[in-house]
């Protein structure tokens, strides 16, 4: 996958740093871990400025966050009660969470999106609650600019002062996420497996 995303940086610059990171936002298993610290490689030696990667990078993710934003936003509250009533258990959501929810994310919706812009896994989904609980939309494109234009920054910056050990990054950031994976997995079989104990309650 690293030779395919090089040659793409390669051939489209700066266009093809924003289109990877679209789809890496969009379809998350193409991994950013990958594309922006290749980018920085490519910045290392003088083929495109770091800055201009970051850039790049920041805005082809924004691209995919605002589309997962709008997708939720039409799937709107009311239909996402309906859902829970059909599928509460597979969900593993009740109505008093959701609404439970909304009044957190009202108060810290802002350091949400910000902090899982760079959380690995985490960071490809924020804009789902963001979209469904309608965060207004200005506030939702700069924290999350923020956020993202940190992780790209990191990203691409190590793969700048790596060079050739650009793979580095994705080492230590893969087992970041397979964790988290994880712990998500384990986290819903739970939610599932307690889900009559919790309604009871």
């Amino acid at each position: 996958m690293g030779q395919w995303i090089q040659q793409l940086i390669d051939q489209l610059g700066y266009f093809g740093v924003a289109v990877l990171m679209f789809a890496e936002t969009v379809f998350p298993p193409l991994p950013s871990e990958v594309i922006m610290p290749l980018a920085g490689l490519r910045a290392s030696r003088g083929a495109l400025s770091l800055p201009g990667v970051i850039t790049a990078g920041a805005v082809g993710a924004m691209a995919g966050n605002i589309c997962w934003y709008a997708v939720a936003r039409m799937l709107g509250i009311d239909r996402l009660h309906g859902l829970i009533d059909r599928h509460g258990r597979w969900l593993t959501l009740d109505w008093k969470e959701v609404e439970r929810a909304k009044g957190w994310f009202g108060r810290h919706g802002a350091l949400f999106v910000c902090i899982g812009r760079i959380v690995p896994t985490v960071r490809s989904v924020v804009s789902i609650p963001a979209g469904v609980l309608r965060m207004p939309f200005a506030p939702f494109v700069l924290w999350s600019t923020i956020g993202t234009t940190a992780w790209t920054t990191i990203l691409a910056t190590a793969g700048y002062l790596l060079g050739q050990r650009y793979g580095a990054v994705e080492r230590y950031v893969g087992p970041i996420s397979t964790a988290i994976i994880v712990v998500l997995v384990l986290w819903y079989g739970w939610r599932v497996a307690t889900w009559g104990r919790r309604r009871e309650r």
